[in-house]
């Protein structure tokens, strides 16, 4: 893809059932993945190294605010069925050569657990700002209808850019 993205130009967040979830605020921050690391140090090496562990990723959170209480806030609370939420989003781009604009699919799809809920405020007149944190146990993300990214912490599943990061080692247990 020879495009320059620009701006994520709209979204929409749904369940597990494909029903659109309303009452989504107008931002969403997407987990972050800190691999877990390890010390390595001792003869042969200078100092100490902080290395990654493959495959091995620290909790991972995701907030989901929305703009007042809601029906469907509390249907992605149930801990018992963690809900599976699918963000579909248009990137808006230019092409360098012609400088059109054009656009391209982003999806990224989330499982997790409930692990903190805000009902927000009460304010005359203003957004409650509820929101419900996630941890999530899988994350699956498509840009231009391709699989960048692919972690499944429950079935032992991490791929980055169609490459199997953990087919050596699955051989080998």
């Amino acid at each position: 893809m020879n495009v320059i993205p620009e701006v994520l130009n709209h979204f929409n967040v749904y369940n597990d059932s494909a029903k659109k979830l309303i009452g989504i605020s107008g931002e969403l921050e997407l987990p972050e993945m800190e691999a877990i690391t390890d010390t390595i140090e001792g003869s042969g090496v200078l100092g100490e190294i902080e290395d990654p562990v493959t495959g091995q990723f620290s909790s991972m959170k995701m907030k989901i605010p929305f703009a007042t209480l809601y029906e469907d806030m509390f249907s992605i609370m149930n801990t018992t069925k963690p809900p599976q939420l699918t963000l579909r989003a248009s990137m808006q781009c230019m092409d360098p050569s012609t400088g059109e604009t054009g656009y391209y699919p982003v999806k990224i799809v989330v499982r997790g657990k409930a692990s903190t809920s805000n009902m927000g405020k009460v304010v005359k007149g203003k957004k409650m700002e509820p929101e419900v944190e996630l941890e999530i146990l899988y994350i699956k993300i498509q840009i231009n209808n391709k699989t960048v990214l692919e972690l499944d912490k429950l079935n032992f599943k991490y791929v980055l850019n169609g490459v199997d990061m953990l087919a050596k080692i699955r051989s080998q247990c």
